[in-house]
């Protein structure tokens, strides 16, 4: 994950495993490398979209929560790109606008419907929290060299 697709978030780099391993065993299977890389690569955006979420949702309760966009932003956001005095206010004000752009229910937390619909209106923010997903460009050079 960290050389080939550049994916170098701790965090992600567990849920991305997890999400793989279907039968929760902790070893994805040959069955399941297949399945996973098959969305990781060449997905729909409906089959990427509850895989994205599913990374997302770090305790598994059905709902992306507050703290869990907090500390997705937290792992992601660069040093560099922190602009304030105070990282956590910056931290805290793309929470809110994120929040606003894809909690259409307004009730705090993300379910799968908002971030769907927050998706299908707008495919950026389908990796809103942090890199899950490869790049087209990697994903491509992947599968050129690995697939022969």
């Amino acid at each position: 994950m960290r050389n080939t697709f550049e994916i170098t978030d701790d965090v992600f780099i567990v849920r991305v495993f997890r999400e793989f391993d279907k039968d929760k065993d902790n070893h994805v299977n040959v069955k399941e490398w297949i399945e996973g890389l098959s969305v990781f690569l060449r997905g729909s955006l409906d089959e990427q979209i509850k895989y994205c979420f599913s990374v997302y949702d770090l305790d598994g309760d059905g709902y992306i929560s507050r703290e869990e966009i907090w500390r997705m932003l937290e792992n992601s956001l660069s040093r560099e790109a922190i602009t304030e005095e105070d990282p956590d206010e910056d931290i805290k004000h793309l929470m809110e606008l994120t929040l606003k752009k894809m909690d259409h229910d307004k009730d705090g937390r993300l379910s799968y419907a908002d971030f769907e619909k927050a998706v299908k209106k707008d495919n950026l923010m389908l990796e809103a929290f942090g890199n899950c997903l490869p790049d087209a460009n990697r994903a491509l050079e992947f599968e050129e060299n690995t697939f022969i």
